[in-house]
């Protein structure tokens, strides 16, 4: 007997009784688009966490200042204050001391209320930097221009806008030229900066950016240490070597060792790999949440076919009777399971791809061609898995029996 007349016969079997093999299949649906929807928001998820990651800047390192050392050996004062001077920076900008260090940017955050013309936007970032903060933290001017290193020598009250501040400030006028109020102190917009969306709760695009010196002497005051820096590495793959480059300019700057520096030092590397690795499990654990939908329509396809071979044990003892072989009645319940669960599974390959086009709780799902192929392939499997015993229990059914049975 031809493949193709075990298909015919399986179709047969299958439509003899319609509504049982629709739950059948429905079963086996419901699992395989559990699997393709719910791997798809883990890797959305993914996605998005590294997006959020990636929106704080490329290859950078974040150096945060704890204050002082206290509580550990170190070689230093243990009641010293630990610092990031002008001096450090430009050690840790000189190829020769950090060669795998691109730019390096000192930061100057405050909060300040931003006001114009009546209009004001309370909840802005104000951030002062040097130029190279805006490449190293993912920032593009989209109108206007940038500030300059001679802005920054001369201690201009210039200032860049986020998307955020110019709506609140400004609603449709231009704000380029246009001088703001940040507390007491008026600051003139040279540029505004392009969207850039928002980092978890962080809103991005709500930030003025302005010459840290400016910032020191409006807002916050010159104290002649930092208590940040960002730094840029000039590569992926290099930025633990510029980590430890910093490291190390900075131990020796305060007198003690990389082990005891009171800093704490954000490599984004590190912050992208653990995400991809929490993402990871998450994931996997969703596909095995899904998988037991899958095991369960499994168990579907076995209770249907024992039923099917219970109903037809007659038409088996007579087919046997005439000559069939045992690997032909194998082959003709196998068949119609495999195909009970192919069905299914295509259905629910269709059903998983137009469910994975809607948001679902925040996270937009994102296919894993992977998936597609991993649960037909899973769906194929289990009905041959679970419909091997009620095939071979038909198959070994012997004639006379199974023409006497009522």
């Amino acid at each position: 007997m031809s493949w193709w007349d075990n298909v015919v016969i399986a179709l047969q079997g299958a439509t003899s009784n319609k509504l049982r093999s629709m739950l059948t299949m429905l079963g086996v649906l419901i699992g395989v688009a559990a699997v393709i929807i719910l791997v798809a928001v883990g890797t959305g998820s993914s996605a998005q966490v590294q997006a959020n990651i990636n929106r704080l800047g490329t290859n950078t390192i974040t150096v945060l200042n704890l204050g002082r050392f206290g509580g550990r050996a170190t070689v230093g004062t243990q009641t010293s204050a630990a610092t990031i001077t002008l001096a450090d920076v430009r050690e840790i900008e000189d190829p020769a001391e950090a060669p795998d260090v691109e730019s390096v940017s000192p930061v100057e955050s405050t909060s300040a209320t931003a006001t114009y013309s009546g209009a004001s936007d309370s909840d802005a970032t104000v951030t002062g930097s040097t130029p190279s903060y805006l490449t190293a933290s993912d920032y593009t001017v989209e109108a206007g221009s940038s500030i300059t290193a001679s802005e920054v020598t001369n201690r201009d009250r210039v200032c860049l806008v986020g998307q955020t501040v110019v709506t609140d400030l400004f609603g449709t006028a231009n704000p380029i030229g246009q001088t703001i109020q940040l507390g007491s102190s008026s600051f003139q917009v040279v540029g505004v900066l392009a969207t850039k969306g928002s980092s978890g709760a962080t809103d991005e695009d709500n930030v003025i950016i302005a010459p840290y010196t400016a910032v020191q002497d409006e807002l916050t005051g010159e104290s002649g240490s930092f208590t940040e820096l960002l730094v840029q590495g000039k590569s992926a793959s290099t930025l633990d070597l510029a980590e430890s480059e910093v490291e190390s300019i900075l131990a020796a700057a305060n007198n003690t060792t990389v082990a005891d520096l009171p800093f704490l030092i954000v490599n984004q590397a590190s912050l992208v790999s653990t995400a991809e690795s929490t993402s990871s499990t998450f994931t996997v654990l969703l596909a095995a949440v899904a998988g037991v939908s899958l095991l369960v329509g499994g168990i579907g396809v076995m209770n249907i076919m024992l039923v099917s071979v219970t109903e037809r044990t007659r038409e088996i003892g007579i087919r046997k009777a005439i000559g069939a072989r045992k690997s032909v009645i194998l082959a003709q319940f196998l068949y119609e399971s495999v195909l009970l669960s192919l069905l299914g599974g295509m259905a629910g390959v269709v059903v998983g791809l137009v469910g994975s086009r809607f948001r679902i709780d925040g996270v937009t799902p994102v296919i894993a061609p992977y998936s597609i192929v991993l649960a037909l392939g899973v769906s194929v499997a289990v009905g041959v898995f679970f419909g091997f015993y009620p095939a071979n229990r038909a198959a070994s059914l012997r004639p006379i029996d199974a023409l006497r049975y009522e």
